[in-house]
């Protein structure tokens, strides 16, 4: 059913209000008012019979049904000392009095609308204000503080586009339909939250729906105390952002799996290659690399797609898979085409920048590489991780592991994160911290039984502990999963430059088992 009045058409079907030919954001108790007023425009409606209906029954105070009122002649073009579409009647109650003629279903179609945004064609997200929940309207900068770091950090992931705050920010104070904000901003995620402040400690909460299913992808919250206002502000946004950004990742690597294959373009290629990446194993990163190339044909100035080309072929060394020493060189080229390309992405300057430290050898500029990027985008755990590897390799274990720390805490559900406890337990093992190492190692292999390095920490660390059944058991695991490592060569498989680090891992891999 469509009613038009003065310059609007109320949609009563699909919920929705427009006026000269554009959709009007109304939330929705506004939308119901209007429309209870509408229906019922052939006589008073009074405050009762209001919040009855719109509020259930509930007690509503004056100042909430004066807001509702206002906000429904705002939305349609009305005010309060005009009263031409909505009367108030002194003591009684509200009045629809515009002149309206009804429209059937079979004019829908003719019915003006507005041009919804498209799309995007990669993840879009809008983040609303935050919800103050403290009850002291003097609080909302601190939350529309956080609400703006977290706009700014996602804005840094350039394979994300991201509302711009002052469109975000026309909904605050509003009761909101997620799928409405979806349509109105062209949007296929939201992020909403609120914010709760007791004494000293503040309490942030929030939640990743998708738009346009309604379907709910991450639910959490971030807390501290109330000190260095910035220095929490950071804090939030930092937790916040490490949670959603893999997420969203996660979300439209599942979209992109169900799509069918001929119909992709670059970026639902480069989905799919980091789908069969995460899966890890030596079949899923051939399949990888198909996607990968996949997305370079079909956009040859796609620099991340470059990047995580070469960062398999880094992958497949890591792990023995490597068909010839071939793969050493075009991973090296691809990882130079892909900065070449863009040097201000993110991802590609920091998957080239691990490729080049560790399979070209240049480990300074990998870490500069990576440090860029960090630069960049100060929350890409990645960027955290393979950063620590590269000093892993460079000898310095105190930052390696400062590196990977952060990275867990920035990402603590990342689909990465083996490879990062794996990079713990190398760490410790290099300090001769050996339970730790083991302990961290036993975490990557868990996540992940067929990784290379850590079932090789494990026996090592184990036989330098003096659990040499342990160590056995490991280092059998080892010999299946690449027969060819012997002791002569983990030199050209681990780049360690440190002469007593190699040696701590050489001795406990001969321990264990290793044959020369």
């Amino acid at each position: 059913m469509l009613i038009a009045f003065d310059d609007c058409v109320l949609d009563l079907d699909r919920r929705e209000l427009r006026r000269e030919s554009r959709i009007v954001p109304t939330a929705p108790q506004v939308f119901d008012l209007l429309a209870l007023l509408v229906r019922c425009r052939e006589r008073v409606v009074g405050r009762d019979e209001l919040a009855d209906t719109i509020w259930a029954g509930r007690i509503v105070s004056e100042s909430t049904l004066a807001s509702h009122i206002n906000a429904v002649r705002k939305a349609v073009g009305d005010c309060g000392k005009e009263q031409r579409v909505i009367r108030t009647m002194a003591r009684k109650g509200f009045r629809f009095v515009a002149d309206v003629r009804e429209t059937g279903a079979a004019d829908a179609a003719q019915a003006p609308s507005a041009a919804a945004p498209i799309l995007p064609a990669k993840p879009s997200i809008a983040v609303l204000p935050f919800v103050n929940l403290c009850g002291d309207p003097q609080q909302d900068y601190l939350a529309d503080g956080v609400v703006e770091d977290i706009i700014a950090a996602l804005s840094r992931h350039r394979w994300l586009f991201v509302v711009a705050r002052n469109s975000s920010f026309t909904y605050k104070g509003r009761v909101l339909d997620i799928k409405q904000v979806g349509r109105e901003l062209g949007v296929r995620y939201v992020l909403e939250g609120s914010w709760r402040k007791a004494n000293d400690r503040v309490r942030i909460t929030g939640q990743l729906i998708d738009a346009t299913t309604g379907e709910h992808h991450w639910a959490g919250r971030a807390e501290g105390v109330l000190g260095d206002i910035f220095a929490l502000q950071d804090q939030i946004t930092e937790s916040v952002i490490g949670a959603v950004a893999p997420e969203l990742e996660r979300a439209e690597i599942e979209r992109a799996r169900h799509k069918p294959t001929g119909s992709l373009d670059a970026y639902d290629y480069y989905l799919r290659g980091l789908a069969e990446l995460h899966e890890a194993s030596r079949e899923t990163s051939e399949r990888a690399l198909a996607f990968f190339h996949q997305a370079i044909d079909a956009d040859p100035g796609f620099a991340s797609a470059y990047a995580m080309a070469a960062w398999c072929h880094s992958w497949r060394k890591g792990n023995g898979w490597m068909s010839d020493d071939g793969e050493v060189a075009e991973a090296v080229r691809l990882a130079r085409r892909a900065v070449d390309l863009d040097k201000g992405d993110a991802v590609a300057l920091t998957r080239s920048g691990h490729v080049l430290g560790y399979l070209a050898g240049d480990i300074q500029a990998g870490i500069g590489l990576i440090d860029k990027a960090l630069v960049l985008n100060p929350n890409l755990a990645a960027a955290r991780y393979l950063g620590g590897y590269l000093r892993l390799w460079q000898g310095d274990t105190a930052a390696a592991i400062a590196h990977l720390g952060r990275a867990m805490r920035l990402s603590p559900l990342d689909p990465e994160l083996y490879r990062m406890q794996a990079g713990m337990a190398v760490a410790h093992l290099l300090e001769r911290q050996f339970d730790a190492a083991s302990v961290w190692a036993e975490a990557a292999r868990r996540d992940f039984p067929g990784f290379l390095l850590a079932v090789a920490v494990l026996a090592a660390s184990h036989a330098l502990a003096g659990r040499t059944l342990d160590a056995r058991r490991a280092m059998a695991q080892v010999r299946e999963l690449d027969p060819g490592l012997h002791l002569s060569a983990v030199a050209a498989w681990l780049p360690i430059r440190r002469p007593e680090h190699l040696s701590v891992l050489l001795e406990g891999l001969e321990r264990a088992g290793l044959p020369p």
